[in-house]
């Protein structure tokens, strides 16, 4: 198979010399709501091909990558004073796998504990490409079947508006639960 960055023969969908050229993760932090942050690793514009590949057959293979180089550098950096939940934002399997669950998977570390199918929506829509006034009025109405009072990092593989995570993070709050931040690959504005 060939590189999807630089197109050589690898044995990876993105070739280990192209994982630290260009996927270095760079931690960037964003204020959604007073002292409740989302920190992310990359410039959208840096990814934007490649997060698309969740929509193609082989989108797990480079979510798994980006994964590995950011989410699980993160998770063996993290400490906290207890153990805390990670749970992906809808991950729901709609293209033969979930990408939220995979950011989460590589979480996994002595302070961090990745949770699956806890947070859903309930209203499918898509949101992508859509205007600020049309994601305000069709809320994902979220539902939570995890335990109560945990302490949760909530994540997902981008942020625009950052509705969609206020909206979850309202949802586990009325749940007993505090959302310490949220963590996504990339901001859609930096």
């Amino acid at each position: 198979m060939r590189c999807v960055a630089c197109e050589k023969l690898s044995f990876r969908m993105i070739c280990k010399n192209c994982q630290k050229k260009y996927f270095d993760p760079v931690f960037n932090k964003r204020e959604l709501a007073k002292d409740f942050f989302v920190y992310s690793f990359y410039e959208y514009d840096g990814i934007k091909e490649l997060l698309n590949s969740k929509y193609e057959f082989y989108g797990d293979r480079i979510y798994n990558i980006l994964a590995s180089l950011s989410f699980s550098k993160f998770g063996k950096n993290f400490e906290f004073i207890e153990i805390v939940d990670a749970v992906p934002i809808d991950d729901h399997t709609r293209h033969d796998f979930s990408h939220t669950a995979i950011l989460v998977k590589h979480l996994k570390s002595k302070f961090i504990a990745p949770k699956i199918n806890l947070l859903k929506a309930k209203n499918q829509i898509k949101y992508a490409g859509k205007t600020l006034e049309f994601r305000k009025n069709n809320p994902r109405n979220f539902f939570y079947n995890g335990e109560k009072r945990r302490n949760i990092i909530l994540v997902d593989d981008i942020i625009t508006t950052g509705i969609t995570i206020l909206e979850a993070k309202r949802c586990l709050e009325q749940n007993g639960c505090k959302v310490l931040f949220a963590l996504t690959l990339c901001d859609a504005k930096n």
